[in-house]
């Protein structure tokens, strides 16, 4: 074997180390390959077709990765895994039974066997990344594409998946799509998240939540108060009692729960009352919570282990 040869070799074993075992003949070619030496390879086993001019490396066996690799490659320069597929890749659903998904910014789609090629020449090319060194719509426009063609509780899944996994929060999630009005799945996307999870400003909650707690006959609480060493959000003196408003994630992180537990267990050590209400209770449905809040207060104002001054020192705190 020549220099040469050796060389294109191991770059292009390098190649197909970058790419899950794969490679295309296009690459090949540009490496050093001859067409004879490409068919050589194909048939000693070398070389095993997945998809016209692509192929796996030294053996046959196409895992999902190397299926979408493949896919990808079989689509041209500017493809991307899209969709359902994209979707499996970033681990936030599961791909359909039926052809790898992918998206190509040209006016032209290729037709392949196995493979559902969709022509979106105005796909943003920001919009395209690298996961695990495969071509992939980034998360926002993966949950877009969904949501264009999904039942809502499939993205609703999807999006929960995609705050446990830290790659976007859902107020994140509605700040990045505020500007791609009119496009597909914009409308559904921020329906849910208005809906489920969109956090109100702080300035919004607070007036929408001291109405309820009016009300509910309770006097106007202190906000932003720090309570045996923790910042609440609404604090109540004279009832020893704190209100949490949380839920802006769909699944709270072990962290997060760990912290709310702790928090909560020392205001109850305290001798305090926590209550919690998501945003969307606050935002939806006024009167639950306006029913709640009246029920706890006359308790805590009934309770036999009701004492005003004890509270007096939590108020300090928060001075």
């Amino acid at each position: 074997m020549t220099r040469g040869k050796s060389s294109a070799s191991g770059r292009a074993w390098a190649l197909a180390g970058r790419q899950h075992g794969i490679v295309a003949r296009r690459q090949l070619l540009a490496l050093g390959f001859g067409e004879e030496a490409i068919e050589h390879r194909i048939v000693t086993g070398r070389l095993h077709p997945v998809f016209r001019g692509v192929y796996a490396v030294g053996w046959p066996q196409l895992t999902p990765k190397r299926r979408w690799m493949a896919a990808v490659l079989a689509c041209g320069d500017g493809a991307a895994l899209s969709h359902q597929s994209a979707a499996a890749l970033w681990g936030i659903g599961v791909e359909r039974d039926g052809p790898v998904e992918v998206s190509v910014r040209r006016r032209s789609a290729p037709r392949r066997s196995g493979i559902r090629a969709r022509s979106r020449p105005s796909l943003p090319e920001a919009d395209i990344v690298r996961h695990d060194d495969i071509p992939v719509t980034n998360v926002v426009r993966t949950l877009l594409d969904i949501a264009a063609e999904s039942e809502t509780r499939v993205l609703e899944r999807m999006i929960n998946e995609a705050d446990k996994r830290d790659l976007i929060d859902p107020e994140t999630l509605r700040d990045e799509i505020e500007n791609l009005a009119g496009e597909p799945g914009v409308r559904p996307l921020r329906a849910l998240l208005d809906q489920s999870t969109f956090r109100l400003a702080d300035s919004d909650l607070e007036v929408r939540f001291r109405s309820i707690a009016t009300s509910a006959g309770l006097p106007m609480p202190l906000t932003k108060a720090w309570i045996n060493g923790f910042e609440v959000d609404f604090f109540w003196a004279d009832l020893g009692l704190v209100v949490e408003t949380d839920g802006l994630r769909y699944h709270r992180t072990p962290s997060a729960q760990a912290r709310d537990q702790l928090r909560d267990q020392t205001h109850t050590a305290a001798g305090l009352t926590t209550l919690r209400f998501t945003h969307r209770q606050v935002k939806h449905e006024r009167a639950y919570v306006q029913r709640v809040l009246t029920q706890t207060a006359r308790r805590c104002v009934t309770s036999p282990d009701y004492h005003p001054g004890n509270c007096s020192n939590a108020e300090r705190e928060s001075s």
